[in-house]
């Protein structure tokens, strides 16, 4: 019977019996600690979340994500790899080892890479408001764009680690790449149009957008195109770069609303009421909810009537309100210089509009853009 010594220095398989032992050992106690270790982390991050839930800590929130995505084939390779560093095998089992421990290696770089992307851009989202509307289908887009070029770095790592020649690979790819971006280069410009939508972020879904001569809000932002819905019913599609290329005027934006309109008086007016006039202007648009008085002043002599010029702002962006606003205004000006004696001249004078939509939709001049008045 051999003692222990010489059981422990017996060969099998071209490695001693206590290598292929301690081996064994390393790999059940990597195999067991890095799952135990995952666990504590998650732990840690449920704990922290209950005790500052108003105050997220993003460090655990992303390890947690990359704990989610680290696949249990990876582990069982950490746990061979440190295994294997004192044992010897043919060559073939070599080769084989080592193509299997990288393809591993890098294919959970990846999956760690885009958690992180997808990390981060929930992270924005929440910083933004959450439901910000933050074109959802554009942001897909950044993480399919992002998901080819970090595969394709860890193929290429991958490649390159296993021995394999990869300049002429890069060179290539870059030559199909130029005739490859030649071919469908109305795609990748609408798809980098897309991109730029995505993170500068010029209007986002329910905007109220005037492009050109049409109107509509945004309904939909995808790869290639970006659909609104016009006020009259229909649907308005614009390629992403075309639409960047224009002017947009974003009503979605306002924070409130400027109205401007004029009033024709009789030059038989008496001065004394004329000069009455901006003051009571001003007192009623004061005492109309949500206005604001800005100014009202006789700035010229026309033809046949003088010419009162009169701006008001809305602090509320709605149309409704300014439309009930700007008729309150209307009545109570006819009611009040009635009684002052100011009577209107029955040619009206030019209108000047301010903000206002293009005149090819006149409803959508009502609803999107700024606002014209006239009293005669």
């Amino acid at each position: 019977m051999p003692g222990w010594r010489e059981l422990w220095h017996m060969e099998f398989l071209g490695n001693e019996l206590g290598s292929w032992v301690l081996a064994a050992v390393v790999f059940l106690v990597t195999f067991t600690v890095l799952p135990l270790a995952g666990r504590f982390i998650s732990a840690q991050r449920r704990r922290f979340a209950k005790a500052r839930p108003q105050n997220p800590h993003h460090a655990f929130d992303l390890a947690g994500q990359l704990l989610t995505r680290t696949n249990r084939f990876f582990l069982w390779g950490v746990a061979v790899w440190l295994a294997s560093r004192d044992l010897t095998f043919p060559a073939r089992i070599e080769r084989l080892l080592t193509i299997t421990l990288v393809t591993l290696f890098w294919m959970q770089m990846a999956l760690w890479a885009m958690a992180a992307v997808r990390f981060a851009i929930e992270v924005r989202q929440q910083r933004s408001g959450g439901a910000d509307t933050l074109l959802k289908g554009s942001m897909q887009v950044i993480v399919f764009a992002t998901g080819l070029l970090i595969w394709g770095v860890a193929v290429l790592l991958a490649l390159q680690n296993l021995g394999v020649q990869i300049a002429p690979l890069l060179a290539g790819l870059g030559i199909g790449g130029i005739a490859l971006a030649l071919a469908v280069q109305t795609v990748l410009a609408d798809l980098l149009a897309s991109l730029s939508i995505a993170l500068d972020r010029p209007f986002v879904i329910g905007d109220m957008l005037g492009v050109d001569d049409c109107q509509g809000s945004v309904e939909h932002i995808g790869v290639k195109s970006t659909r609104l819905r016009s006020v009259t019913g229909e649907q308005i599609v614009f390629a992403n770069a075309d639409l960047l290329k224009a002017r947009v005027r974003n009503f979605g934006r306002m924070v409130e609303r400027r109205s401007l309109f004029r009033m024709a008086v009789h030059y038989e007016t008496p001065v004394s009421a004329l000069a009455a006039v901006p003051r009571t202007v001003r007192e009623i648009i004061e005492a109309t909810p949500n206005a604001r008085f800005d100014r009202c002043h006789l700035l010229s002599f026309g033809d046949a009537a003088l010419l009162f010029e009169v701006v008001f702002y809305v602090n509320v962006a709605d149309f409704k309100v300014y439309a009930d606003a700007q008729q309150r205004i209307n009545l109570r000006i006819l009611e009040r210089l009635g009684v002052l004696g100011v009577t209107f001249a029955g040619a009206a004078p030019t209108t000047i509009r301010v903000n206002a939509p293009p005149a090819a939709a006149p409803a959508a001049a009502a609803s999107a853009g700024g606002q014209q008045q006239r009293l005669l």
